[in-house]
């Protein structure tokens, strides 16, 4: 029989981000060790389980078939171990700790900076660390225990995670002199046509939405600008004021932009298309009062028509 008081939280804890960063060495990094320490520990516990956790024969590092169920049960003891502190600081009425957030691009930009100083400045004893990546990316984070939690565009019916809805986020267009669309006060979805819209590129979910709003017309034909390959919503502003066609927007976007731009903005008619935006969170999730303060700060700083759902149409992302 295994003696388990041999199997430390800290092996576990090497373990996973070794399966995490597939590198023994960017893993040791990670951990702030070294990595021949964190090698030895890895190989002790492997020497007390009686079995290889990694294929070290591949690059970048493999977990083998068994190595493969004794992760994912490490992230739970893991998790589960994080409780205790959780349980602690909760009595104590303390928001502390290190808060792991993931953010998708169409969204960090008009949410982080102005809400990161306040955050960091009411609770002090909170170490904010975010990435910005795609959706995808950040679903998967989550599953494996990377991230707290991410704040992404929503509905996802994804297994495995809650989502917590913050804001109502509408979509407008915006538009060049020489587009159909300037000609009008408000526009309905049919009024789109895809030969004119610039979109982002594959992995953003906010083109899925974009494609759905233009899609609703009867007929499209063209696809002149679909090709064209961008991350950024900068980016299509900037085609746009150069270029010929128009973009979809979403909301926050107009903070940044001139009267000038803002003459080119073209609003849907009601009900308004909208991205519903919310903080996701695995099932079993932990870190509920800092979650909680995250999600207050940025109800505190979008405006009070963007909290609630009404004569708006939440567009879906698949």
């Amino acid at each position: 029989m295994i003696d388990l008081i041999d199997m430390t939280l800290v092996q576990l804890e090497y373990v996973v981000a070794v399966d995490t960063y597939r590198s023994f060495v960017l893993a040791a990094e990670k951990c702030f060790v070294t990595q021949p320490t964190l090698s030895m520990q890895i190989q002790k516990l492997e020497d007390t389980l009686g079995v290889k956790i990694f294929d070290r024969s591949k690059q970048p590092v493999h977990p083998t078939e068994i190595g493969i169920d004794i992760i994912a049960q490490a992230r739970i003891l893991l998790a589960e171990s994080e409780k205790i502190n959780e349980i602690v600081n909760d009595r104590k009425k303390e928001i502390a700790g290190e808060l792991r957030v993931g953010i998708i691009p169409t969204i960090a930009p008009y949410i982080l900076p102005q809400i990161s100083q306040t955050f960091i400045e009411k609770y002090p004893q909170v170490k904010l660390a975010v990435w910005e990546q795609t959706t995808e990316n950040i679903i998967q984070q989550l599953k494996l225990g990377m991230l707290d939690c991410g704040i992404l565009s929503t509905p996802l019916h994804e297994t495995g995670l809650i989502e917590l809805p913050v804001f109502y986020e509408n979509f407008v267009a915006y538009t060049s002199k020489n587009s159909k669309l300037s000609k009008k006060k408000t526009i309905a979805s049919e009024d789109l046509d895809l030969e004119e819209i610039w979109v982002l590129n594959e992995g953003h979910c906010m083109r899925e939405q974009v494609l759905n709003i233009c899609q609703r017309r009867k007929s499209t034909q063209g696809f002149k600008h679909f090709e064209y390959n961008t991350g950024s919503i900068e980016t299509l502003k900037r085609m746009v004021d150069r270029n010929n066609g128009a973009t979809i927007l979403p909301e926050l976007a107009l903070a940044d932009l001139s009267d000038k731009q803002l003459e080119k903005v073209r609003h849907f008619r009601s009900p308004e298309p909208a991205r519903e935006v919310s903080i996701v969170i695995p099932r079993n999730f932990l870190k509920r009062r800092m979650i909680e303060a995250l999600k207050a700060e940025i109800l505190e700083f979008v405006p009070k028509r963007m909290r609630g759902r009404k004569k708006k149409e939440v567009v879906e992302i698949k």
